[in-house]
C-alpha cells in the first residue's frame, strides 16, 4: 500500500492514542511546521540573490604587468593587485595550507561543514570566547564574490544559499582556484600570487613552506596580522598554520619545527620603484590606446625596451650629479628646530641600523671643537666641519649668483637643536660618521636610447617622482642652446659645405625696423675669432660664426633638416635659431643626435617593445622600421666633429669614457639650462639641467660642468654591457689634406696641412696659394633682416 494511502487510512479511524502516540504525532508536526519554515525563509531569501552562470567564466579584476627588456617585473597597474594563476601553477604546500587553517574538509563537505560548525562550537564553547570560525572556502568565495562583508543573520543565510548552489555547479578545484585567486592578504594584494610578491618579492614557486604558512595565515585578518604592524601575532598566526598542517598530515613534525624556525625576511611596504618617471610614461601611453578599464582590470603583460641596469645607472648619475650641483648653490641652512632637550635617550651605536650612502634627517645636540654630535633616533652621529665644507657658501636667496654670503666659522652654520640631511659616509663600532646634505631644489633628466632601433634604454624625468610627477625628459621643452647647433652645422654639410668650408666669426649688428631695436649676439668669451672653419666654429661653439652661417644655408633649410632627423616641437623662423632660442625636449634632441650617429638612419623613439592580453594574444608589437633620414656622408661628417667637441672643445670631460663619442655641450643665456647630448655608435644619451622656474642655475654651471659629469657617470656604467666599436666611415667619404687657413689643397711646396674629411665631390680641386687673403673665399649672401636670439648657450638676449 502506497505511503499515502495508508496516511489517510490512518486518519479515518477512532481519535483513541496513546501517550507515545501523542508525543510522536507532535514531534512529526513540529519537524513539520519547522521544515516547512525553514524551507520557506530558504525560499524568501534565494530570491534576490545573484545567477551564478556568470562563475563559468570567472575573470577577476587583474593587475596588468609591466616588464624590462629582460622580462624583469618593474612596474603594475591595477585598482586590485590580483595576478591570475591557475590552480595547477600553485605550490601544494601553499594550497594545503589554506585548507589546513581555513577548511579541513572542503574535500568532503557540500558547501556547508555540520561537523565543522560543531567542531567551533565545542572550541569556542570550551575557551569561553570566539576562537574558531566555521565559514568553509567556499562560503567565504561567495562572500568575497557576491556579498557585502556586513555581518546580520541575512547575509550568513544567503552565504549558505550561495555556497550550496556553487558546490552543485562549480567542482572543488573551480572553487579552490577562484578562492586562492580572489581572496585578500593585505598590501593591497588579493590572491596568492600578489601576495607572494607583495611579501616576499618572490614568484610562487619559489615559497618555501614557512613563508607558505604564513600567507595562508593571512585572510582571516590581513591588518591584525601584518608583520608590519604585529610582528609577534604574526608570527604565532604562522605557527598555528604549521601546527593546523602538522595536524592535518600535510607536513611532518620535524618540518613543522624546521619551518617555524625559518627566519622570514619580508619586502618591506613602499619600496623604492624603480623607473618611476618611464613606467609613468608608459602608462599614458597605454591609457590613451586601450582606455583605463582595460590597463587597470584587463591583466595585460607590457613588455617594455627599459634596460633595468642602464635605469639604475641613470637615476644614481642624476641623484648624485644633482646633489652636487645643488650643494654649489650653497646651503639653504637648517630644516627646522626643535628643542634638544626633548629627545629621546638612545644607545650609542647604530650600526646595524644604517649604511653607507643611507641619507635621513638627524638633530644637532652638541658643537665641538671640529665637529658636531647628531641625534639619529637609533644611534649617535659624527658630523665633522670637514664634511660640511660645502656649507660655508650661504644661500641667501634665490639667485646663487649674487644672493650669498661666506661663513668663514664652522661653528655658525648649526646650533644645538637644528634639523639637518645628513648622509651616512662610514660606521663604526661606536657611531657613525657623516656627511652633510641637501636635497636639491634644482631639476634635471636624462634619456638614453639605441641608435640602431629606437628603444628607450634609460630615462629620469626629475630628482624625485614622489616630489614631482612631471617627466622632464619627455614633456619639458627648454631651450637647448649649443646642442641646436649640430643641426645647423649638418644642414650645411648637406648642401655641399664640409668641416674645411671656412665662415667668418666677427661681431655683427642686426637692427629690427618693426621694434627700433637691435639684435648684436656674442661669443661665449667675448671675443672673435676672424674666419675660422666649420669645424674649429662647432668645436668651440662661436655664436657669431653660427649665426652667419645660419645666414648662408637658411632658416627654412634648417627647420626642414630639423624636422627630418626627428625634431617635432616648434622652432622659430629667424635666426636665433642659430644659438639654440627654440624649446624641445630631451627624448626628441638626443633621437636627433642618434640619427647622427647611426649613419643618417632615422627609427622612431619607442617605450613599449609589445602588449599581450591576459590569454596571452598579441594586442601590438612594435618592429623598428629604419629609414635613411638624411645622407649617411652627412651624418658621418656632423659626427667626426662633434667626436672633435669632445676630443678638443667644450667636451673634453667625456674623453675619460674612453670609447669613440661624439657630443655637444649646450648653455642657455643667463645659466637656466645647462645641456650634454653625446653618443657612441650603440647608445645616444642627453642630460638636461635646470630649475623648473627658470631661475639661473650660476655663473659657473655651464653644459660643460652642469650636464656633462652627469651623462659622463651614467655612461661609463651602462657602456659596461655594451661593446667597443667605432664609428662606421662611408665609402663616399674622403680625406684630403688642406690648408686650414683657405680650405684648399695644400701647394706642392711642402708646406704644413691639416687631414681632412670631404663627401665625395665636396673635396677643393683648387691649391692654396702661399699668400692669399682668406676673405676673398667667403662671400655671405645678403644678409635677412635680425631677430633677437641668444649668447652662446641661447637663451634669448635683451636686445639694446
Amino acid at each position: 500500500m502506497p505511503d499515502s494511502e495508508r496516511f489517510i487510512e490512518v486518519r479515518e479511524r477512532p481519535r483513541r492514542w496513546a501517550w507515545w502516540q501523542i508525543v510522536l504525532a507532535a514531534g512529526t508536526l513540529l519537524v513539520f511546521l519547522a521544515g516547512g519554515s525553514a524551507a520557506g525563509v530558504l525560499w524568501y531569501f534565494s530570491q534576490d540573490l545573484p545567477p551564478l552562470d556568470p562563475l563559468q567564466n570567472y575573470q577577476p579584476s587583474l593587475v596588468t604587468r609591466v616588464y624590462s627588456d629582460d622580462r624583469q617585473i618593474i612596474g603594475q597597474f591595477f585598482i586590485e593587485r590580483r595576478l591570475l594563476t591557475p590552480l595547477q601553477e600553485i605550490p601544494k604546500p601553499l594550497i594545503q595550507a589554506v585548507i589546513a587553517v581555513e577548511d579541513t574538509r572542503f574535500f568532503e563537505h557540500p558547501g556547508l561543514d555540520v561537523v565543522g560548525i560543531l567542531r567551533a562550537a565545542w572550541t569556542n564553547l570550551r575557551r569561553g570566547g570566539r576562537v574558531e570560525g566555521a565559514s568553509t572556502i567556499t562560503q567565504q568565495l561567495a562572500r568575497s564574490l557576491f556579498l557585502s562583508p556586513e555581518r546580520t543573520f541575512e547575509r550568513k543565510l544567503k552565504e549558505l544559499i550561495l555556497a550550496y548552489k556553487m558546490e552543485l555547479v562549480l567542482t572543488k578545484e573551480q572553487i579552490l582556484e577562484m578562492y586562492l585567486n580572489q581572496i585578500y592578504f593585505g598590501q593591497g594584494a588579493y590572491g596568492v600570487a600578489a601576495a607572494a610578491q607583495t611579501y616576499f618579492g618572490k614568484e610562487l614557486p619559489k615559497l618555501t613552506l614557512a613563508e607558505a604558512a604564513f600567507l595562508a595565515g593571512m585572510p582571516k585578518s590581513p591588518s591584525a596580522y601584518s608583520p608590519f604592524k604585529a610582528p609577534e601575532r604574526a608570527k604565532k598566526r604562522q605557527e598555528h598554520v604549521l601546527a593546523r598542517m602538522e595536524e592535518a598530515g600535510f607536513i611532518t613534525p620535524e618540518e613543522r619545527e624546521q619551518a617555524a624556525a625559518e627566519p622570514l625576511a619580508f619586502r618591506r611596504p613602499g619600496a623604492e620603484q624603480i623607473a618611476p618617471y618611464f613606467i609613468e610614461h608608459v602608462r599614458q601611453l597605454l591609457v590613451a590606446k586601450y582606455g583605463e578599464a582595460m590597463v587597470y582590470k584587463g591583466g595585460l603583460e607590457v613588455f617594455t625596451t627599459l634596460n633595468v641596469e642602464m635605469q639604475k645607472a641613470a637615476e644614481a648619475a642624476v641623484r648624485n650629479g644633482l646633489r652636487d650641483l645643488d650643494k654649489r648653490q650653497g646651503w639653504r641652512g637648517p630644516l627646522r628646530s626643535v628643542d634638544p632637550a626633548a629627545l629621546t635617550a638612545n644607545p650609542p651605536a647604530a650600526s646595524q641600523m644604517w649604511k653607507e650612502g643611507d641619507i635621513m634627517e638627524g638633530v644637532v645636540t652638541k658643537v665641538g671643537k671640529d665637529h658636531v654630535w647628531v641625534h639619529l633616533g637609533t644611534g649617535v652621529g659624527r658630523l665633522s666641519f670637514d664634511d660640511m665644507a660645502w656649507a660655508k657658501r650661504r644661500l641667501k636667496g634665490r639667485d646663487p649668483t649674487k644672493d650669498f654670503v661666506w661663513v668663514h666659522n664652522p661653528k655658525q652654520l648649526v646650533k644645538p637643536g637644528d634639523v639637518i640631511e645628513v648622509a651616512v659616509k662610514k660606521v663604526d663600532r661606536d657611531f657613525v660618521h657623516l656627511r652633510l646634505e641637501q636635497t636639491p631644489i634644482v631639476e634635471g633628466g636624462l634619456v638614453a636610447i639605441d641608435p640602431k632601433t629606437g628603444a628607450i634604454r634609460a630615462m629620469v624625468g626629475g630628482f624625485d617622482f614622489n616630489r614631482s610627477e612631471y617627466n622632464r625628459a619627455v614633456m619639458a621643452h627648454r631651450q637647448p642652446g649649443s646642442a641646436f647647433k649640430p643641426i645647423i652645422y649638418a644642414t650645411a654639410l648637406s648642401q655641399g659645405m664640409s668641416p674645411a668650408t671656412l665662415v667668418l666669426d666677427a661681431p655683427v649688428v642686426y637692427e629690427q625696423e618693426d621694434e627700433e631695436k637691435i639684435w648684436k649676439p656674442e661669443n661665449y668669451e667675448r671675443r672673435f675669432f676672424g674666419m675660422i672653419s666649420l669645424r674649429e666654429a662647432l668645436i668651440h661653439s662661436r655664436n657669431l660664426a653660427t649665426v652667419r652661417l645660419l645666414e648662408k644655408v637658411g632658416v627654412r633649410n634648417v627647420i626642414e633638416f630639423a624636422r627630418s632627423v626627428g625634431i617635432v616641437s616648434p622652432l622659430t623662423p629667424d635666426l636665433s635659431l642659430a644659438l639654440g632660442s627654440s624649446s624641445v625636449s630631451l627624448v626628441e634632441l638626443v633621437s636627433a643626435y642618434g640619427v647622427f650617429v647611426n649613419q643618417g638612419m632615422r627609427v622612431e623613439p619607442y617605450a613599449i617593445a609589445s602588449v599581450k592580453d591576459n590569454a596571452g594574444r598579441t594586442l601590438e608589437e612594435t618592429v623598428p622600421e629604419p629609414r635613411q633620414a638624411i645622407p649617411k656622408e652627412t651624418a658621418y661628417l656632423i659626427t667626426n666633429m662633434m667626436e672633435d667637441v669632445v676630443q678638443r672643445g667644450t667636451g673634453q670631460l667625456a674623453k675619460s669614457i674612453g670609447r669613440p663619442v661624439a657630443g655637444k655641450t649646450g648653455t642657455t643665456n643667463d645659466y637656466t639650462d645647462a645641456w650634454f647630448i653625446g653618443a657612441t655608435p650603440n647608445l645616444a644619451a642627453g642630460t638636461w639641467v635646470g630649475f623648473d622656474d627658470r631661475r639661473p642655475l650660476g655663473e659657473t654651471e655651464s653644459g660643460a660642468h652642469a650636464a656633462l659629469p652627469i651623462w659622463i657617470n651614467f655612461m661609463k656604467e651602462a657602456l659596461k654591457q655594451l661593446p667597443v666599436v667605432p664609428f662606421t666611415i662611408p665609402d663616399d667619404v674622403v680625406f684630403v689634406k688642406v690648408d686650414p687657413s683657405t680650405g684648399l689643397l695644400t701647394s706642392d711646396q711642402g708646406e704644413q696641412g691639416t687631414v681632412e674629411l670631404f663627401a665625395k665631390g665636396t673635396e677643393p680641386t683648387q691649391v692654396a696659394p702661399q699668400r692669399l687673403d682668406p676673405t676673398e673665399f667667403y662671400k655671405l649672401d645678403q644678409i635677412p633682416e635680425g631677430q633677437p636670439g641668444t649668447e652662446e648657450g641661447g637663451g634669448p638676449e635683451k636686445a639694446n
